[in-house]
């Protein structure tokens, strides 16, 4: 599991790099300003969540172990996929209902750290 969450958080690390630089390049002057806001949300929480599952992979790597850590990871990895995809179609498309996705992801990520939390605490 270490080694899925420190890919992961790498990988969304990298993302958020290049979807950064993207949406302050080349989206700047194509995108009304609320929805640059949406898209700076999205690359924001992105990044947060790669550096946690970063932290999680470390954890885990130094024999922190069991169901909760993997219930942090899944819902880091998936939570972020939700929350940051949906608001980057949401930016680009500028379809307003896929807003109604969203919290799902934040459901996901809120999960995440709670099972983080109990990871910890519980060792």
């Amino acid at each position: 599991m270490s080694q899925f969450a420190l890919a992961a958080g790498s990988l969304y690390g990298l993302i958020g790099v290049l979807f950064g630089a993207f949406g302050a390049h080349a989206l700047a002057s194509r995108l009304p300003a609320d929805l640059q806001a949406i898209w700076h949300t999205a690359v924001q929480y992105q990044f947060y969540h790669a550096l946690a599952l970063l932290g999680a992979g470390i954890l885990a790597r130094q024999g922190l172990a069991g169901t909760a850590l993997t219930t942090a990871i899944g819902g880091f990895t998936l939570g972020t996929l939700v929350f940051s995809g949906s608001l980057y179609v949401l930016a680009l498309s500028g379809v307003r209902w896929l807003g109604a996705i969203t919290p799902i992801g934040g459901a996901l990520l809120i999960g995440g750290w709670i099972a983080l939390l109990l990871a910890v605490v519980r060792r």
